[in-house]
């Protein structure tokens, strides 16, 4: 069970649709208080391995929202193990999005402003971020990035194996922040500088041969997958965790990122590892 909460104007309903694509049954808007009495009608029958989405957020009752955590407590001892999703953008980008969509906030009702409901939107939601167990921070995602972020974490055919994220980023718009690895990839040679190679990306042919024709390049990505070989078996054994980010930097998030992504994915997917993804930040 997946409870999704946050922002207005994060990307909730975004999640919640893309929840349903995955076949979870989804309610968004649900009382708080109802979280028991909707476990209990949606898992009976039978139907005990249903998998659920409720959207909880600022609508809510404010009374409501400070007791989450006994009406977790109480799914739980249902059988299920609710985690908690909870979406966060930066103001400026809120603003906007508000501005672009010509959306009412959820608050505006209050007769506040925008920036002050906003404001006042943080505050009442504290409670459910501080119990979040997963953050995730759209402000610089769209919707098609934000999809396959969920996509990743919860399409696993089987949590018993690991599912491989490599992604490729530019250090200049920031560290992804949920990377469990990153390696740096500024050190080596720039196709940038190659007026031919440089409208292209570490995934077309004639970058991968640049590549592939520089030293440097190869003892970089064999010492790197030597590393992640020997140690992603074993994080995933002492954590129990099925969702690993391997993230590769550069400067643009064009060419050496893109393509240590691509090669690192390859040699996964080579060594057996049933699920592996591949996410260009700065492209896709």
């Amino acid at each position: 069970m997946v409870i999704v909460s946050g922002m207005s104007g994060s990307g909730k309903s975004v999640a919640l649709k893309t929840f349903e694509d995955l076949g979870y049954y989804c309610v968004d808007n649900l009382p708080a208080e109802l979280l028991p009495a909707f476990v209990r009608s949606a898992t009976g029958n039978g139907a005990a391995t249903a998998k659920l989405a409720v959207g909880i957020d600022v609508r809510t009752s404010h009374r409501d929202l400070a007791s989450i955590p006994e009406w977790l407590a109480e799914v739980g001892k249902l059988g299920l193990d609710p985690q908690l999703m909870f979406f966060e953008t930066r103001d400026d980008i809120l603003i906007k999005r508000y501005a672009d969509t010509r959306r009412r906030h959820p608050l505006s009702h209050l007769g506040l402003a925008l920036a002050d409901a906003i404001a006042l939107e943080r505050q009442v939601l504290k409670p459910l971020r501080q119990l979040a167990d997963i953050q995730i921070d759209t402000s610089d995602l769209n919707v098609h990035q934000l999809r396959r972020r969920i996509i990743t974490r919860f399409a696993l055919g089987d949590t018993s194996t690991v599912s491989l994220l490599f992604e490729s980023f530019a250090y200049r718009h920031g560290v992804p922040a949920d990377a469990d690895f990153v390696f740096d990839a500024r050190c080596l040679p720039n196709p940038h500088w190659d007026p031919t190679l440089r409208p292209l990306s570490g995934r077309d042919a004639p970058v991968a041969d640049f590549f592939g024709a520089q030293p440097l390049v190869n003892e970089f990505a064999e010492q790197v997958g030597a590393l992640l070989q020997t140690w992603l078996p074993r994080l995933h054994e002492d954590t129990s965790r099925s969702y690993i980010t391997v993230a590769f930097g550069c400067t643009g998030g064009r060419h050496r990122s893109v393509y240590l992504a691509e090669r690192m994915a390859r040699r996964a997917r080579d060594q057996g590892w049933d699920e592996v993804a591949v996410h260009h930040r700065e492209l896709d």
